[in-house]
């Protein structure tokens, strides 16, 4: 019933992504078909706290992890807070629902090592679609940005003067993020192999060889295809590079606020995790040098 009208306010007054907003959209109609099936309605008044503990536990029976019932159960609450806001709902029906537990996750990243492996002895193709995809890694493992600010990145967004350049991040954010002059050198690469394109029907940074702008699949299968010469991760997405960045700063002792900032996270709790290398990095040192350890 207000579905529609709650993904409008996802899409203008909060800005979210539209990837995070299918993830919405598709996360409570999930829950209306089980409603449907299992209780035979779908109004969210009837809704209590036993029927969405039901939902849960045929999600855990599925296979479904804890991490995942989750996410799932932030989409509801949002939902509800939106109906109880337009008066729909009066009290909410997930008040005494409790979210599984979950274990610290900790995140996939590249070693430093396999990362200059990658990009000081892997040949590139120095055509136009070797030096694009080269750009692409050293981006998203240069800059610590996510696939989508990649995406979004024009020309005029680069300042090759002052090495920085401007991402619009979550919730529409922007924020300036500083590079090195070897990347640099490869954006000056890469627009050279670009210019000699028939034609530019975009006004995107990164492109097809038809001139168009670039897709999420296509960053996917160009992160994989390179990061596969060089690691055995089971996981080889763009956002292992946003973990190899964050990870390979703290390493290399940067302060977690500023960390924190270049990644754009809105908590520092969120950038707590990419301490975890550091402190097995001094645990080892630690070991081998204290004569009590």
């Amino acid at each position: 019933m207000y579905l529609a009208s709650f993904l409008k306010y996802l899409e203008f007054e909060k800005r979210y992504s539209p990837h995070t907003i299918i993830s919405y959209q598709n996360d409570i109609q999930q829950f209306e078909a089980f409603l449907s099936i299992q209780y035979n309605s779908q109004d969210w008044k009837e809704v209590s706290p036993g029927m969405v503990r039901s939902w849960m536990v045929q999600l855990a029976e599925s296979g479904m992890a804890n991490r995942s019932i989750n996410r799932k159960l932030s989409a509801l609450q949002t939902f509800v807070k939106y109906l109880m806001k337009r008066n729909y709902l009066d009290k909410n029906p997930l008040r005494k629902v409790v979210s599984p537990k979950v274990g610290k996750r900790l995140p996939a990243y590249i070693q430093e090592g396999q990362m200059k492996t990658l990009l000081d002895e892997v040949q590139f193709p120095e055509d136009f679609t070797g030096r694009r995809d080269r750009l692409i890694i050293e981006l998203l493992y240069g800059t610590g940005m996510r696939r989508s600010e990649l995406l979004g990145l024009q020309d005029q967004d680069i300042d090759l003067e002052k090495l920085t350049l401007k991402v619009l991040g979550k919730g529409a954010k922007e924020r300036i993020i500083p590079f090195g002059a070897e990347l640099r050198q490869q954006i000056e690469l890469y627009r050279d192999a670009r210019n000699s394109l028939e034609r530019l029907e975009s006004n995107s940074l990164l492109v097809t060889a038809d001139g168009k702008p670039v897709y999420p699949k296509l960053i996917y299968n160009v992160v994989r295809k390179y990061l596969s010469v060089v690691s055995t991760l089971d996981k080889r997405s763009p956002h292992v590079l946003r973990h190899s960045f964050a990870t390979h700063l703290a390493n290399q002792g940067a302060e977690l606020n500023a960390i924190k900032e270049l990644l754009g996270h809105a908590n520092l709790s969120a950038t707590q995790i990419y301490t975890h290398n550091s402190i097995e990095q001094l645990r080892k040192v630690y070991e081998a040098a204290h004569p009590k350890s």
